[in-house]
């Protein structure tokens, strides 16, 4: 008798495994401490989200998606933990950028939404649906004031353009 060869995709560390418990408490308390009020469960929900983008965002780099502003709060906390954020990233086979736009709602497209959501169940997550929703049904009000919404020829958090929207330099 052989045994059988595991064969298709890995299934990737569930996003909780991928920090201690110190470590997520550091960034939950992060979060917390950027949005007053907010109740730890959420901040947890947010942190989760965001490692999930991570994750996904580090296996597939070459396509474009952004996180809703409520996961980029969770993002921010997470790269505001300089040590841990890189130590996760190495992890992950790439660093994950963060190219920020001011906030505007003519950019707001969708479909990056939708082919965020996608490319996270093709990383092997389920997404928290609540989380990932247009601006127009956020289910928390966060402190993030950036956007990534990639306009054609713009930037995004994967495949940063000519920004002239998030006051970078020339």
């Amino acid at each position: 008798m052989t045994a059988a060869c595991a064969t298709g995709p890995q299934k990737p560390p569930p996003p909780r495994a991928l920090l201690t418990d110190a470590q997520f408490k550091d960034v939950r308390a992060t979060i917390l401490d950027n949005n007053t009020g907010m109740e730890p469960e959420m901040a947890g929900r947010l942190l989760i989200e965001a490692l999930k983008f991570v994750v996904s965002a580090a296996r597939f780099p070459s396509v474009r998606i952004a996180p809703t502003r409520e996961v980029d709060e969770g993002w921010h906390a997470l790269i505001l933990h300089t040590h841990l954020y890189t130590t996760l990233c190495s992890r992950l086979g790439r660093t994950v950028h963060h190219y920020p736009e001011r906030l505007d709602a003519s950019r707001h497209d969708p479909d990056v939404l939708t082919r965020t959501v996608a490319l996270i169940e093709q990383a092997g997550y389920t997404p928290d649906a609540e989380l990932w929703v247009g601006p127009d049904s956020s289910l928390v009000t966060v402190a993030a004031n950036c956007s990534h919404t990639p306009v054609p020829g713009g930037c995004g958090p994967i495949n940063p353009g000519n920004c002239a929207t998030h006051g970078g330099g020339e």
